[in-house]
């Protein structure tokens, strides 16, 4: 018989977090985030989600032994603002055993029925820029910070319950010798010329904090038609550049703006810090500090983690100017293979974007989706 706990104290939550480190411990492929970071994440006092949003976390145990866990999230701005009455879930991870995934999925189903809602969809974080989706394809590529990676029975467990897919996410690969300077150096003159633009580029993390703002609110009004999108707050603003910013170096960050200095475009990209936070294995110290220093300085792989550009000038060939600006950081530093983050399959002008660079698809992901009594 499977129990429900759930996890409130800060002992019980470190629990939550913990779990995947024995589910995944075997696995050479399971990229372990840093505990004080994820427990950071479910504290209401830290995460400015939790101003938009009630979770509730469980613990599954069987005969005494942790084996699963969910988040279940309701996100009041989303039905708002979308006017969708949908019950979210996430971290969600479970043994190979039919009755922990039920029994976990019935406790998010009977919160979605007592708050009134239609329909649960997950896996899912608290907001766009939280994981998304359960791994479908691509089980023997070693994950990153920024998704979750999941053992191939997952699916099987969704499906027999009777979900359905709801959204479907492809990641991409490409070698960075792929990006030919011909395909964007001479456009890149000839867009800056004719729109009156120009690239910021950066040194210091410093000097990108007065600008990540409007960065954010760009991303905004970039992503605002996409059927996921529920807008970042001022807030969260504040929370995500406190979080994230840290861990990118600042020439990795490029913003495009116009002849009043408006930003128009803009790119993150990040170091790939997959093999080094292995090696931290969820602890910051004695040795995870170092081994994220040297991965931010030394990797050779990187992460297309956001690209944003002003409804105004999509197709406009403004892409050149960021891949021109990419490729210089690119060829300086020695970069090896270029990684794109979850994209919405729907999504065909990020599809079109990145043609010319021959991407390959090597991991599938997806949301799922079941009615709600």
């Amino acid at each position: 018989m499977v129990t429900l706990k759930e996890a409130v104290t800060k002992s019980e939550l470190k629990q939550f977090v913990k779990f995947p480190f024995s589910l995944y411990k075997d696995s050479p492929y399971w990229v372990p985030p840093i505990i004080k970071d994820e427990l950071e994440t479910f504290d209401k006092t830290k995460n400015p989600a939790f101003k938009n949003a009630d979770a509730w976390f469980f613990l599954a145990y069987k005969e005494g032994e942790l084996v699963g866990r969910v988040a279940a999230i309701v996100n009041t701005l989303e039905i708002n603002h979308q006017k969708l009455k949908k019950m979210r879930f996430g971290w969600f991870d479970f043994i190979d055993d039919p009755e922990v995934s039920e029994t976990l999925l019935q406790k998010v189903a009977e919160i979605g029925n007592q708050q009134r809602l239609e329909y649960m969809e997950g896996p899912v974080g608290f907001s766009n820029l939280d994981k998304v989706g359960v791994l479908t394809e691509g089980f023997e590529h070693i994950g990153s910070m920024v998704t979750w990676y999941n053992y191939s029975y997952y699916q099987n467990h969704y499906e027999r319950l009777g979900f359905v897919k709801e959204k479907e996410y492809m990641e991409n690969k490409f070698p960075a010798s792929n990006a030919d300077p011909a395909l964007f150096t001479k456009l890149n003159d000839l867009i800056k010329r004719r729109y009156g633009l120009r690239e910021v580029n950066f040194i210091n993390t410093k000097d990108v904090m007065p600008m990540a703002d409007k960065m954010f609110d760009l991303f905004n009004e970039t992503y605002s038609k996409l059927s996921s999108f529920v807008p970042i707050t001022e807030v969260q603003k504040a929370y995500f550049k406190k979080k994230y910013i840290g861990f990118i170096n600042p020439e990795y960050i490029k913003f495009i703006v116009d002849k009043e200095d408006k930003l128009i475009a803009f790119a993150i990209v990040m170091p790939s810090f997959s093999k080094a936070l292995q090696k931290a294995n969820g602890k910051l110290f004695p040795f995870g500090v170092y081994h994220l220093l040297k991965a931010k300085k030394q990797s050779k792989d990187v992460y297309f983690y956001l690209i944003g550009i002003h409804p105004e000038y999509q197709n406009k060939g403004v892409t050149a100017i960021v891949f021109n600006e990419y490729y210089k950081t690119f060829t300086e530093k020695g970069i090896d293979m270029c990684y794109r983050t979850p994209e919405l399959e729907e999504n065909i002008a990020i599809k079109q974007m990145w043609k010319h660079f021959e991407p390959v698809v090597y991991k599938r992901r997806r949301t799922y989706r079941k009615e709600l009594a």
